[in-house]
């Protein structure tokens, strides 16, 4: 029996925070070392940010990175330690890992698989590293080897696989097995995405399996940039075997796991893999280090969180990742705080329970007063009552507002206020009926003639969509507080929205999400809950609700899907239509198959429909705030769906959609 000890750390790093990274770094390397792990496993890029975009270009940043690599450096005493940065060489920009072991550096190894699709754009900075090729990086006093290397510690064998290294058909790992490896670690940066926690699971799996080794993969966690929402989690694998698993969705800056590895229950799989013609002594790093020797046995466990363990698992995951994106956004924009004007309709509703689940989340994990100091508030109530702790948060960090107009009724101002208190949340009201007719006033004089809803039913529903902009932007000012966007994205594909109305603020958390599936999530959270939050009653009023923007007079009986089509049907088209890239006839086609009920005729009216507002509102899109990617779904075009602002708008396409329904 040859036990060590092994673990990784997943860290909530900033781009470019200097001190703040490099201290997160070194208080996770001393609690590994008090836990007695001898090699750990940090996340990729973790000194200087893997959201730098293209800061990485600046020489003055890839400096830096080394500096604070070198004040790292004698906190690795008695442990070794994968530390990511961009190191250039040769004129070339490397996302690399340093292998620091007792206090000093033993050499460089560099990704060799780059991601380039979607949020991704790592080949706009960085070369992928040759399979193979090995070199010495000199500057200065600085002489190390550098390339697809491995190292041997404390007779230990270990190699990497750098986070897209292991999702790439001939990842890394076979090669490394087959020059004679322990020990596989896989830095990684990968970004939340509803069920890919599984694949991670199996390439982890897999490869301690097919590799015959130990794998230990570290991620990072929390909003590390702004618009990706990373779920950390540590994964350590052995033999196809998982040993250990830390947990996903944490609001502390680090969550380190840590498990023993018996390296002589490899070794008969090993002795399989291994050829000798694989060897290469140039590839191979010495590393003076104490043979490495850990008491006990590897315990298999699962290491899930209770909630992953259930039924729920995509609310679970919609409410963590939101919360803890929207909670880290706050807290790291140096916001006191949220301001949502909240319209008692699902939407608006959705974002004020998500950021108070944030809190909740934070306070029962980090305490009341440190989730409180975080996002620079009091707490408002005193000590020895939790509950009543956390409804105080919940006062100092999110205000709601509800704005009426003359087209407001009783039953959204009534779900809006039953919610505020539901949640804890101060609530406010704004008539802004007076500032509505001002705009309508000044407008008429100018163009000599009354407004009215037969000639200019979109400018007088705007108005009012845009009159409700400058109070909660004012409230916002006021207390330093972030303004949160209420936009999702069925809206956003259509552009059913007011820009500096109803899209005004700093982030938009659920411009990511359809409709049809933010219904479906509300419901749950009425009668559910995520676990260790628990259901919220008071969204009953807003659930019983059909969906209305509320900015036409009521007797017109305004309702979303009567301007633009049933949710499940949009939602339906914009996947087949952006998603799957089809055309307009083939899109057709397909929902002709999927709601056969509601006959070719409606259904082609619907996508002619679809397809002409997301042609005419791509500039509207270009100008969301931040959102968070969910899945393969998303319409951001900064980070995924990329679509001219002018284009022909699918003239020809469409015409042949009619003619194919015979219209």
């Amino acid at each position: 029996m040859h036990p060590i000890r092994i673990g990784g750390c997943a860290l909530n790093q900033t781009p470019l925070d200097w001190d703040g990274n490099r201290d997160r770094i070194v208080a996770a390397i001393n609690a590994a070392r008090a836990d007695a792990v001898s090699i750990l496993c940090l996340p990729e890029l973790c000194i200087s940010g893997y959201g730098c975009e293209d800061a990485f270009f600046a020489p003055g940043v890839q400096r830096m990175a080394w500096r604070v690599l070198q004040e790292i450096l004698p906190h690795t005493e008695g442990i070794a330690v994968a530390l990511g940065l961009p190191v250039r060489f040769e004129n070339g920009l490397y996302d690399a890992v340093a292998v620091a072991a007792d206090g000093r550096l033993a050499g460089i190894a560099c990704k060799q698989h780059l991601a380039g699709d979607g949020i991704h754009y790592e080949p706009r900075w960085f070369r992928p590293w040759p399979r193979g090729r090995r070199g010495r990086l000199r500057s200065g006093d600085c002489d190390l080897p550098i390339g697809d290397l491995r190292f041997e510690i404390g007779g230990v064998r270990l190699g990497f696989e750098i986070c897209e290294d292991a999702w790439a058909a001939d990842r890394p790992g076979a090669a490394l097995a087959a020059r004679g490896i322990d020990l596989i670690l896989n830095p990684s940066a990968s970004h939340f995405a509803f069920g890919k926690e599984e694949i991670r699971r199996r390439f982890v799996l897999e490869g301690s399996r097919a590799f015959a080794a130990g794998y230990v993969y570290a991620n990072l966690v929390g909003n590390e940039a702004g618009r990706a929402v990373y779920d950390g989690s540590v994964l350590i694998a052995a033999g196809g075997a998982m040993i250990a698993a830390g947990r996903r969705f944490s609001f502390a800056d680090r969550a380190g796991t840590a498990a023993n590895l018996d390296l002589d229950a490899l070794r008969p799989a090993q002795a399989r893999l291994t050829t000798s013609a694989s060897y290469s002594a140039d590839d191979l790093v010495a590393v003076a280090f104490p043979p490495l020797l850990a008491e006990g046995h590897p315990v298999v466990r699962d290491g899930r969180d209770v909630w992953e363990s259930g039924g729920n698992v995509k609310e679970e995951e919609f409410a963590r990742a939101v919360s803890l994106g929207l909670y880290d956004y706050a807290r790291k924009s140096r916001s006191r705080g949220y301001v949502v004007s909240a319209s008692g309709g699902a939407d608006s509703s959705a974002v004020a329970c998500l950021a108070a689940i944030g809190v909740h989340l934070a306070a029962a994990e980090l305490g009341p007063e440190a989730a409180a100091h975080r996002l620079g508030l009091p707490l408002l109530t005193g000590r020895g009552d939790s509950a009543n702790e956390f409804r105080g948060l919940v006062a100092a960090a999110l205000t709601c507002v509800y704005q009426s107009t003359a087209n407001s009724g009783p039953v959204t101002r009534a779900a809006a206020r039953e919610l505020a208190t539901g949640l804890g949340a101060v609530f406010h009201e704004f008539d802004v009926e007076p500032v509505v007719r001002d705009y309508e006033r000044i407008v008429s004089t100018a163009i000599g003639r009354a407004l009215s809803w037969d000639l200019d039913d979109i400018p007088l529903q705007n108005i009012q969509a845009r009159a409700r902009a400058p109070g909660v932007w004012l409230l916002a000012n006021l207390t330093g507080a972030l303004l949160v966007s209420t936009s999702n994205r069925s809206e956003a594909a259509v552009g059913y929205a007011t820009m500096d109305g109803d899209t005004a603020g700093g982030i938009a958390p659920i411009a990511g999400i359809d409709k049809a599936y933010l219904r479906r999530w509300l419901v749950w959270l009425e009668k559910v809950g995520p676990v260790g939050v628990g259901p919220i009653p008071a969204l009953a009023t807003v659930n019983a609700q059909q969906p209305t923007a509320e900015l036409r007079p009521a007797e017109s009986g305004q309702t979303d899907e009567a301007d633009l089509m049933p949710y499940d049907v949009l939602d339906a088209v914009e996947r087949a239509a952006i998603r799957d890239r089809q055309s307009p006839v083939e899109v057709w086609r397909r929902l002709c198959l999927e709601f056969p009920q509601r006959g070719p005729g409606q259904l082609a009216m619907w996508v002619e429909r679809f397809f002409t507002l997301w042609s005419r509102n791509q500039w509207k899109r270009e100008r969301y705030a931040p959102s968070f990617h969910l899945d393969d779904e998303n319409l951001d075009p900064k980070t995924w769906c990329r679509f001219p602002i002018l284009s022909g708008g699918f003239v020809r396409e469409l015409a042949e959609l009619r003619a194919a329904a015979g219209g």
